[in-house]
């Protein structure tokens, strides 16, 4: 093995970590140093806390994220379809029906028992 080969990769390493380092040692020695308590207090977009951060939520709010993510991602599907639409011809066509079939039948069942539906 020649090490000239890992040359690149070293420096790229290298490169990023004193990218990742430097900025912040400098900003230690250089920067000022003037704690108060309202930079040491915690907040939230801007705001004094008002409750725990481990406050539950309710499963609905996973339920249509999870619900977003899957439809989301299902849809990514029709993006490389459609590109290739001539050449996998008819049959790719249809498969790709029968998938969108699937797909309605799926966002009909969870909107009839009103998993979308939010209070």
């Amino acid at each position: 093995m020649n090490l000239e080969q890992y040359l690149p990769v070293i420096l790229f390493i290298l490169v990023g970590a004193a990218v990742g380092v430097i900025p912040q040692v400098l900003g230690a020695l250089v920067g000022p140093h003037r704690p108060d308590a309202a930079k040491n207090s915690p907040y939230e977009c801007g705001f004094e806390a008002f409750e725990d951060a481990r406050m539950k939520f309710d499963v609905r709010y996973y339920l249509v994220a999870i619900l977003f993510i899957l439809f989301d991602l299902e849809i990514a599907f029709l993006f490389p379809w459609a590109i290739t639409l001539k050449e996998i011809g008819p049959a790719g066509f249809w498969a790709m029906m029968v998938f969108l079939a699937i797909l309605v039948v799926g966002f009909a069942y969870e909107w009839k028992k009103g998993a979308l539906d939010w209070e």
